[in-house]
Parts: C-alpha cells; sequence; structure tokens
C-alpha cells in the first residue's frame, strides 16, 4: 500500500513536469520577438534575420522544437544558449551553486528559528509573547519583500554603515566574511519565509491541541509544554513539513526580486536575463530547474506527511 501510493504521487509528479513543461514552452513562444531581433539589432534585414532563424533553427515548426527540447531535457542535453553560444551547462552552473548556497543558509537560519517562536507561541497562547509573535508575524506576512529588502538597505547599508547594500560572491577566508557578504539578501529572506512557517506551526500546533486525546493529557495533568514537544508536535508535522517544502521551493525559484535589489548572481537573475534577450533554450531550462524543485520539495513534504500520520498511510 505505501510503494503503491508513493508510485502515485511519483506518477503525479512527472505528469506535473509535463505540464509546465507544455506551458513553459508555450510561453515563451507567444513573447514578442526573438532572439534573432536582439542579436542583429539595427542590423536586423529580412534576409539576415531569415539566415539566422535557420541557423538556430528558429524556422522549424512548434511541435517539432517542443519535441526536441523535451528529448534533449530528458536526456539531461540542456544545449546551447542561443544568444551566446555558451553551454547553458556552464551558464547555470555557478548560478545555480550561489542560489543553492543562499538558500541552504537562510533555511539553516530560518528553520529552526521559525519553530521555536512558533511552539513558544503554541506552548503561551494568549499571552504578551504570542501576540507579540502573531502580531510581528502578521505585519511582516501583510509587507512585499521588496519593501522590506529596500528599508533594510536604508537603514542597515545607508544610515548605519553596518553592510553592505549588495551581495558579491568573491573568494572568502572565513564563514564571518561569507555570512556579512551575504547578510542582506539572507536577513530579507529569512523575514519573508519566517513569518510564515511560524503562523503555520503556532496554528496547526493549536488545532491539534483541541484533540480529545489532548484533552484527556490535559485533565490528567500533563504539563502543557510535554504534550506540545511528546503528543501535538508529532501530529503536526504533515502541515508543517508542507509549508516549510513550499518556503524552500521559493527560495530556489521566487528570488527574482530579491537577486535584483541586491545584484546577486542567481539562478532567477539569470533566467530575466534570458527573457530580456529572448534566450528561450535558457529560459526554458530555469523554469524546468524552477519546477523540478517545487515537484521534489512537495513530494518529499508528502512522504514526511505520510510517515507521520497513519491515516495516510493507511486509507479507507
Amino acid at each position: 500500500m505505501m510503494g503503491q501510493m508513493i508510485l502515485r504521487r511519483a506518477g503525479i509528479g512527472l505528469a506535473t513536469l509535463w505540464v509546465v513543461s507544455v506551458l513553459v514552452f508555450a510561453g515563451t513562444e507567444i513573447l514578442p520577438g526573438d532572439v534573432a531581433e536582439v542579436m542583429l539589432g539595427q542590423e536586423a534585414t529580412p534576409v539576415a534575420l531569415e539566415n539566422l532563424r535557420e541557423k538556430l533553427g528558429l524556422n522549424k515548426p512548434a511541435p517539432v522544437r517542443y519535441l526536441e527540447w523535451l528529448q534533449d531535457m530528458a536526456t539531461a542535453d540542456l544545449g546551447m544558449s542561443q544568444a551566446g553560444g555558451t553551454s547553458i551547462d556552464k551558464l547555470i552552473g555557478s548560478r545555480l551553486y550561489n542560489t543553492m548556497l543562499l538558500s541552504a543558509i537562510v533555511a539553516a537560519i530560518a528553520v529552526p528559528v521559525s519553530l521555536i517562536l512558533g511552539l513558544l507561541a503554541a506552548m503561551f497562547p494568549g499571552s504578551r509573547l504570542d501576540r507579540i509573535i502573531t502580531s510581528a508575524t502578521l505585519c511582516l506576512i501583510s509587507v512585499p519583500e521588496f519593501f522590506i529588502a529596500t528599508l533594510l538597505v536604508l537603514i542597515l547599508a545607508i544610515q548605519l554603515n553596518w553592510l553592505p547594500a549588495i551581495a558579491y560572491i568573491t573568494e572568502f577566508n572565513s564563514v564571518w566574511q561569507l555570512l556579512r557578504s551575504l547578510a542582506m539578501p539572507i536577513l530579507t529572506l529569512c523575514i519573508v519565509i519566517a513569518a510564515q512557517i511560524i503562523r503555520m506551526t503556532r496554528a496547526t500546533v493549536l488545532n491539534v491541541m483541541s484533540s480529545p486525546y489532548i484533552e484527556m493529557a490535559i485533565l490528567k495533568g500533563v504539563p502543557r509544554k510535554r504534550i506540545i514537544l511528546r503528543h501535538a508536535l508529532f501530529n503536526a508535522i504533515g502541515p508543517i513539513v508542507n509549508v516549510i517544502a513550499l518556503n524552500l521551493a521559493y527560495l530556489v525559484s521566487g528570488v527574482v526580486i530579491v537577486e535584483t535589489i541586491f545584484a546577486y548572481p542567481g539562478l532567477a537573475k539569470l533566467m530575466v536575463d534570458g527573457v530580456q534577450t529572448r534566450d528561450m533554450p535558457l529560459v526554458q531550462t530555469c523554469a524546468m530547474i524552477f519546477c523540478t524543485t517545487y515537484v521534489v520539495l512537495i513530494f518529499v513534504a508528502d512522504l514526511a506527511a505520510m510517515m507521520s500520520n497513519p491515516r495516510l498511510r493507511h486509507p479507507k
């Protein structure tokens, strides 16, 4: 039964990737202009455009180009960049590393802190600590990330001159130098994702606390801290893991604004550059990497939910 559920979810994930591949290809096809016009610029005569399109394979029918691209993606052949003629593997390699580095640092800081604050708010509902945490997270969720980033630059970089206004990747002699150079995007992303995880942790644990077996433990005089840590938290793992997975996927694919504001050379900014130059193979590859990240993390979250909840492992 467990194996069938895993295979079913894996099949759904593959189907999702196929649907997204169709949407990504169709979306890039309807963009105005093409890479030939961008490359030729003012020298874009009809003859020159026709020759360059023929050279790049842009004159082939869209279904043929989609099937060729899908076959290359299935065999991990990312192809060549149409704008620069460079292998897409080389273009993505360093950018993907930068994005994963930033995501790993943010996750290592934000996830544990968020879980602790969410559990503290659930342990003392209605207290001053709970009201402060709830109000702060509600305010942070309501504020767009570009405003948070701009405010941090204004205060920490311009007014106080504590941190650099842009993020830069160079050779580092210590972890402190790395953290200081990436401090602004790290702080911005930690604030953005921590607020959501804190609220979901608090809400999920309090929802479990209303269960009959929890009420029985309270009537027996079991301390609230022990009830939450030993009983409620384990049954609240599913929703918490799901929101963590969604936020981790956001760190990889949804940080275009943060990377742009802080001039961080990540994968999302590379995708934006590809859109500007109409480099469709590059855009399509970045989009599929983002989608694959989402699908894999949601798949892992589903597995964690099934492992922690017997009702999901043995449905009626």
